[in-house]
């Protein structure tokens, strides 16, 4: 197939996307597709007299890649593009992935995983991997995703939604209940959450997370083993788990970067009963299912002292990244990476979407 890997975007989870895009890429074109890298927002300023021929570039458009310790300076990003719009599809991105037979989704955070990539897709008839417009919307907004865990019956922590101004931040600090978990609403790669752990943080978290929007997700803390669960197709994969690094906090840095240099420990298979992976496996297929989701996905879960399951929000487009708990979930139950990618696409270009 010729498959275009739609990467990069001018989210803040542009790294992690370009470090996804790249590596599903490579793996793409060693299982013998036509696979080119583009950056969604940057695009290719100039083409080929026969743009058929990008397909057959030796390293698939690939360049080095890596994630930085810090979030990536977007305003810098925005310069390298000559015409300068506020366009999220770049020069000849829409063409490129005409051209293809499907588009694989290497996107993360505001772009891509909103669903307003996929209603485009849908609207120009192009075919993609994973979940389509409305689903991938719903389980982008956390408050959306919540409503329809309360409405399942899914087990998730006690939570409100807020909106505010700086002015009324010194009375909220002292009135939420603590401990709590502060976040923005449609944030991703754990930019934008913050665990307080008294009154002062919790009014630093409260101001902190306003520059990633208005609403606001105040949620009760809960404690316990944290738990990443993963859905393929029809099925749960077994469940991966964190260890966050000596801060106690599954942040960015702890995420994405090496044990040595602060990141988290990850344990895959997550050491459970098999009565405990079955339970939360279940949970997640039922969420999976309600909010519409195709293809692939991930919850996030804290398994309490009590074996209890509290589920936290669901990611549409998982990070496909080597440190990324999909393929490791994947691997566990017996995938090696390159089959993981190859599934995605055949699963994917199989469905029937509107458009």
């Amino acid at each position: 197939m010729k498959i275009v890997v739609l990467a990069g975007g001018i989210s803040s989870e542009r790294s992690v996307s370009l470090v996804s895009g790249t590596s599903v890429c490579r793996a793409l074109r060693e299982n013998g597709h036509r696979a080119i890298l583009v950056d969604m927002f940057l695009g290719l300023e100039e083409l080929p007299e026969d743009p058929e021929t990008l397909f057959d570039d030796p390293a698939g458009l690939c360049k080095d890649v890596k994630i930085d310790a810090a979030a990536p300076d977007l305003d810098a990003v925005r310069a390298l593009r000559k015409d300068q719009s506020d366009c999220r599809f770049g020069p000849n991105v829409l063409k490129l992935c005409a051209m293809a037979d499907i588009v694989f989704l290497g996107l993360h955070g505001e772009d891509g995983e909103d669903g307003r990539v996929q209603a485009a897709f849908d609207l120009l008839g192009i075919r993609y991997t994973g979940s389509g417009h409305m689903a991938s919307a719903v389980a982008m907004d956390k408050v959306a995703t919540k409503r329809m865990m309360d409405s399942l019956g899914i087990p998730t922590p006690e939570w409100r939604v807020m909106t505010y101004t700086p002015e009324e931040v010194e009375e909220l600090s002292q009135e939420l209940p603590m401990p709590c978990v502060v976040k923005t609403v449609d944030g991703g790669s754990s930019l934008g959450v913050f665990l307080p752990d008294t009154r002062e943080e919790l009014k630093e978290a409260l101001l902190a997370v306003l520059k990633f929007g208005s609403r606001v997700l105040v949620e009760k803390r809960v404690y316990g083993r944290e738990l990443v669960a993963g859905v393929l197709g029809e099925r749960y994969l077994p469940c991966a788990m964190t260890i966050p690094a000596d801060n106690g906090n599954f942040d960015y840095v702890s995420k994405y970067q090496s044990l040595e240099n602060g990141g988290a420990t990850e344990l895959c298979p997550a050491p459970i009963t098999e009565e405990e992976q079955k339970m939360v496996g279940e949970l997640t297929l039922k969420l999976f299912h309600g909010l519409g989701l195709q293809v692939y996905a991930r919850a996030d879960v804290i398994l309490d002292d009590d074996g209890n399951p509290w589920f936290l929000e669901f990611n549409s487009l998982p990070g496909m990244t080597p440190a990324s708990f999909m393929p490791k979930e994947a691997a566990a139950a017996g995938m090696s990476y390159h089959e993981l990618c190859e599934e995605i696409v055949r699963m994917s270009y199989a469905l029937k979407r509107r458009g």
